[in-house]
């Protein structure tokens, strides 16, 4: 167990720049204590200590905000970061080297005794905030879930899904490297591709706000190409002209 608490801190310490010590993160990391936790758990819950088993994980929730049910299995070097709000169901699975971020639901659709009813990650699976995974399926290694997206279907592996409800985006060639501009993962935020206005809108005023950078460049480069220059580049300017003046002329 301890050598788990090991590889979890030091998974801490290469997967997040704000940790600074060792110290730090076995004092201060709530998904480090709620891990701890949940590994004395589930022993008890597999040597058929139930009750203790279940109040364990109850002490951990209290402690962390983190809900991990006993009978959840758990790999090596998961990372829940901030964790406030994360359940994990009792028939899911975690596999190694796994990022689960805050807000995160592992659950179920199906209320049916002794069935797989929540999902299970494979190795280096990274879920986004506020992301919900229902249902006893699987998301393939190294899959991404994209913040608040709702996923209800199997992922494959190395792919992403974001949405409500979730759509697969499959990895395919030079896809896999993905500018800013195009985005389609984030831990954290929306992302334009979701059904969120206030996302769609404040995308729509900083597209705005970069082609009328460019509409103003160009101009600026064929006054320049004519013969004039902008008042302030050069002091000996004969024929300067208003940057200001420009912009509400562009518009």
């Amino acid at each position: 167990m301890f050598a788990h608490l090991r590889e979890d801190i030091n998974s801490v310490l290469s997967r997040d720049p704000a940790a600074r010590s060792k110290l730090e993160v076995l004092t201060c990391y709530p998904g480090i204590h709620s891990l701890f936790m949940h590994r004395i758990a589930h022993a008890l819950w597999r040597r058929g200590f139930v009750w203790l088993a279940r109040s364990v994980s109850v002490f951990g929730r209290w402690w962390t905000g983190i809900e991990i049910h006993p009978g959840a299995r758990i790999g090596r070097r998961v990372f829940i970061d901030h964790g406030t709000g994360v359940v994990i169901g009792e028939t899911a699975e975690v596999g190694d080297d796994c990022t689960i971020y805050q807000g995160v639901t592992l659950g179920g659709t199906s209320l049916y005794r002794g069935v797989k009813r929540h999902p299970t990650l494979e190795a280096g699976v990274v879920v986004g905030a506020g992301a919900k995974v229902l249902g006893g399926f699987t998301v393939g290694a190294g899959a991404k879930i994209g913040s608040n997206a709702v996923v209800t279907k199997p992922v494959p592996a190395g792919a992403t899904a974001v949405g409500i409800p979730a759509r697969i985006i499959e990895p395919k060639g030079a896809e896999r490297e993905q500018s800013a501009d195009v985005q389609q993962f984030s831990a954290y935020g929306v992302t334009r591709d979701m059904d969120d206005p206030l996302s769609r809108a404040i995308h729509a005023l900083l597209d705005h706000a970069a082609e009328q950078d460019k509409r103003i460049d160009a101009l600026v480069a064929r006054l320049k190409a004519a013969g004039l220059c902008a008042e302030g580049d050069d002091p000996g300017c004969p024929q300067p002209f208003d940057h200001d003046y420009l912009s509400k002329i562009v518009d």
